[in-house]
């Protein structure tokens, strides 16, 4: 059994990450690579729910601009362990909808604090083989989200997303996959991206 490869797919909300990751994995199970989609989501659908349940307008009212942060990076932190601990030790390609980096950029575009201390605790995770940026204009980003109404996003709040991630240190490194092409582009770019990880052409 190999030590599994970890695939991260990143980019802001409605860039495509979650649709084109789980294909992905589809896709490679098709051609008979083990292979399985898991996601780095902070439960921000989940936490505004019980707070228009009791009355609070979303998450970070009802958790605070301190509170909802630490909960948000620590459901993410576990996500990531998971993620880790499943590719490792199955021997499988997990394709990894968001990484660390996500938090980062999203708590930074927010004005929150504590990016320093988050970044401490998620430096337990080792980087990914391949981390695949879905490059989007916020724009498009922003009808696409509105599209599959399930939440909304602010164009400003887009744009300092994707002002954030091209700010990261690590995003030299990163994959870029044209994210406003057709989908069937996009998924042909992330099948020959992660081609060179798996040794799969």
């Amino acid at each position: 059994m190999g030590r599994g490869v970890v695939v991260a797919v990143v980019g802001v909300d409605g860039s495509g990450k979650s649709t084109q990751a789980k294909r992905l994995v589809g896709r490679l199970r098709e051609a008979g690579v083990p292979a399985v989609y898991l996601e780095n989501a902070g439960g921000r659908p989940l936490w505004n729910r019980l707070a228009q349940a009791v009355g609070r307008r979303d998450g970070v009212h009802l958790f605070g601009r301190r509170g909802y942060p630490a909960l948000e990076a620590t459901v993410r932190w576990l996500a990531l362990a998971r993620a880790v601990a499943v590719t490792r030790l199955t021997g499988r390609v997990g394709v990894m909808d968001r990484w660390t980096w996500c938090q980062y950029v999203i708590m930074q575009a927010r004005g929150d604090r504590g990016i320093r201390l988050v970044r401490a605790a998620y430096a337990f995770f080792p980087r990914p083989d391949l981390a695949c940026f879905l490059a989007v204009t916020p724009e498009l980003a922003r009808r696409r989200v509105l599209a599959r109404g399930i939440d909304t996003e602010e164009l400003a709040h887009l744009t300092a997303l994707d002002t954030g991630y091209r700010a990261l240190p690590e995003f030299g490194s990163f994959t870029l996959i044209d994210g406003n092409a057709d989908p069937a582009t996009v998924a042909g770019a992330l099948d020959r991206a992660v081609a060179t990880v798996t040794g799969r052409r």
